[in-house]
């Protein structure tokens, strides 16, 4: 039996929730789902500029658990840009962090406790 999967931190909600091509052919496409940790991943690494142990220690999670959850961000977006489908970013177990105004206003390097993500 797989271990429970444990709640990542991330710093805010996307401000957008969602993105489509211009032309009317998405209409009839899959959406492609990203977990808001796959998000978070994205944000921090490429945004933000974070490496992987860094985007790690920020989410609260191994440095392996970041590289697995880059990839399948990574290709996510590969599949949404090259083959035209919907992008939709929601779902996962995330914890928002309490300072989430802060971080987003600052370029998100603050580094909360874990107890201030449980809380």
């Amino acid at each position: 039996m797989p271990r429970p999967q444990k709640c990542r931190r991330v710093c805010a909600l996307p401000q957008t929730r969602g993105f489509r091509p211009v032309d009317k052919s998405c209409a009839r496409q899959t959406p492609v789902i990203m977990a808001l940790d796959e998000f978070e991943t994205i944000r921090l690494i490429d945004r933000e500029g974070l490496n992987q142990e860094e985007c790690a220690a920020q989410m609260q999670v191994a440095r392996t658990t970041v590289q697995s959850i880059y990839l399948r961000a990574r290709q996510k977006l590969a599949q949404a840009l090259v083959d035209g489908h919907p992008l939709l970013i929601e779902g996962g177990e995330v914890i928002v962090c309490e300072r989430s105004a802060a971080c987003r206003a600052s370029g998100c390097r603050c580094r909360c406790h874990a107890a201030d993500a449980n809380r």
